[in-house]
């Protein structure tokens, strides 16, 4: 991806310096998402004024990407629809609905970072727009939807680690569903991408404790990156493991072969997704019944049903906002909290 700096005090050589610096300090998911933004606003522009961005943006560019994304246009008519049909047409948006409020705050935060990195002023910061928008994410405002159909929760994980044998698929499963779960309900990019130096084993004979080192997560890096416990059952799970397919370096968890036998390369992230498939089936669950996400949403509701603090929780899952952690034990029924529980019967 070639990041949009540029500036007039700079050299090029300066330029590519900062562009490079950029490269190694953003996380891999941020860069993703900064190419496929800047793709999508380049060829909305293009389709809309007929012209390529400009730096730095002018605001009525700025109003009406806004205004273009906050209606349904399925049946709708216009300027708006006419740039939506291209878009479709190309592949680069995917319907005439109405995009998620948070997709489109999305673009626009990537779009004011390429102003940033220009170290220019952007358009989105002007009284009108930022009024437009936010009323434009108030007319669009939808039931939030989870991200898993389902939380996998201690009961259904018992009953996907009840699928795994003794053969390297089952030991390798079983591993990266307890690592996962266990360790704070961990994103499927945050598992696969574990190398076997980031679990550090030295107090795992004297007290059966292993330290799981997250190098980048999706809120921290690798300055802060942190070591998570994993202890019990899960630790012993992921030993096993790691005896069993003589894992002394590079990806803790890899892909299986036919003949039952560890690749040498990293498994992906689709791989752990099918995992999870493989293992509900087995299970006689659905497919669909859960996703990855499962994972993670399963580790917080779990701790609510638990009466876990949500701090505590906060602490492994590693959530930046207790009001999105929060969310989980909001979800949980009333009649199985358990403050429900704080007088009970008469002795």
């Amino acid at each position: 991806m070639d990041l949009p700096i540029s500036h007039a005090a700079l050299s090029p050589a300066d330029e590519a310096a900062l562009t490079e610096l950029y490269r190694r300090g953003t996380p891999a998911n941020t860069l993703r998402a900064w190419e496929r933004d800047l793709v999508y606003l380049t060829a909305w522009k293009q389709a809309a004024f007929g012209a390529p961005l400009t730096w730095p943006e002018d605001q009525r560019v700025a109003l009406r990407f806004v205004l273009d994304h906050a209606s349904d246009l399925t049946d709708a008519t216009g300027p708006a629809r006419t740039v939506a049909e291209t878009l479709v047409a190309a592949g680069i948006r995917r319907g005439f609905s109405c995009p998620a409020p948070a997709t489109v705050d999305r673009r626009i935060a990537s779009w004011r970072a390429f102003h940033r990195m220009k170290n220019l002023p952007s358009p989105f910061e002007s009284p009108l727009i930022r009024q437009a928008r936010a009323r434009a994410r108030r007319a669009a405002a939808r039931p939030r939807h989870p991200k898993s159909e389902n939380p996998i929760t201690r009961e259904i994980l018992e009953t996907l680690l009840a699928t795994c044998d003794h053969s390297h698929r089952g030991m390798r499963d079983r591993a990266a569903l307890m690592l996962g779960w266990a360790s704070g309900g961990r994103r499927r990019s945050e598992i696969v991408g574990l190398n076997r130096d980031d679990i550090d084993d030295s107090q795992f004979q004297d007290k059966g404790l292993l330290r799981i080192r997250l190098l980048v997560t999706k809120t921290t890096g690798i300055d802060q990156a942190p070591r998570l416990p994993l202890k019990g059952r899960a630790a012993r799970a992921v030993m096993n493991w790691i005896a069993l397919a003589r894992i002394t370096e590079g990806p803790l968890f890899r892909p299986i072969s036919l003949a039952d036998r560890p690749l040498a390369r990293r498994l992906s992230g689709d791989g752990f997704r099918n995992i999870l498939r493989h293992r509900l089936e087995l299970a006689g669950f659905s497919p669909g019944f859960a996703s990855p996400h499962g994972i993670r949403s399963g580790f917080l509701t779990q701790a609510a049903l638990d009466g876990a603090p949500l701090p505590a929780a906060m602490q492994l899952s590693l959530h930046r906002s207790a009001v999105q952690a929060q969310q989980y034990y909001t979800d949980v029924e009333i009649t199985d909290n358990p403050a429900t529980n704080l007088l009970e019967d008469d002795p």
